[in-house]
């Protein structure tokens, strides 16, 4: 039988050492699980957020696509109505012989122009595209005229529009009756 020395216990490392003296108080302790289960709290929160975006999309966040603009007589002839520019994204235009509803997107990058009165166009302010009242493109970089929305008459007499259908120029299709009402 082999007698084996008694071994010498082992010292602690200074880290251990540093531990052991900061003994932590109930006080601090509380305190600490308390910001760290609200932590835990905010990020559990955030991703459920998220999982709730996820599962309620833009298109119930999204305007009425058809409105009533009111009645013809409100809008005088040869004036741009920019009465639903912020709203609906419309201009509601009356001529001599017709209204329509003309689309607030530049046909070019989308940006939203401005209605210019004393130079009696529509200006672009992202690259400068032109447009004269009828929404036909005659400078900048615009490739095609702003695009007209259904617009027709309620039972009531006011003004319905519809910007769920298009109408594009380039295709002919600002003759379709329903790109405008006769006045």
């Amino acid at each position: 039988m082999t007698d084996n020395p008694p071994q010498k216990p082992k010292e602690n490392s200074g880290l251990v050492q540093d531990v052991l003296a900061a003994q932590v108080d109930r006080r601090t302790f509380i305190k600490w699980s308390a910001v760290g289960w609200t932590a835990f709290a905010a990020v559990v929160g955030g991703y459920g957020s998220m999982i709730l975006r996820y599962l309620f999309p833009n298109v119930l966040f999204e305007p009425v696509q058809t409105f009533r603009a009111g009645l013809p007589d409100e809008y005088q002839t040869g004036e741009v109505s920019e009465r639903w520019k912020d709203k609906y994204g419309i201009w509601i235009v009356r001529d001599d012989e017709k209204i329509y509803a003309l689309s607030t997107v530049c046909t070019h990058l989308g940006c939203t122009p401005n209605w210019l009165g004393n130079d009696n166009k529509f200006k672009c302010p992202c690259h400068g595209s032109g447009f004269y009242k009828t929404g036909i493109n005659f400078e900048g970089p615009a490739p095609r005229p702003l695009e007209r929305f259904k617009i027709y008459l309620a039972d009531n007499g006011e003004i319905v529009v519809d910007k769920t259908k298009k109408f594009q120029q380039e295709k002919g299709e600002w003759k379709d009756p329903e790109s405008f009402i006769l006045v």
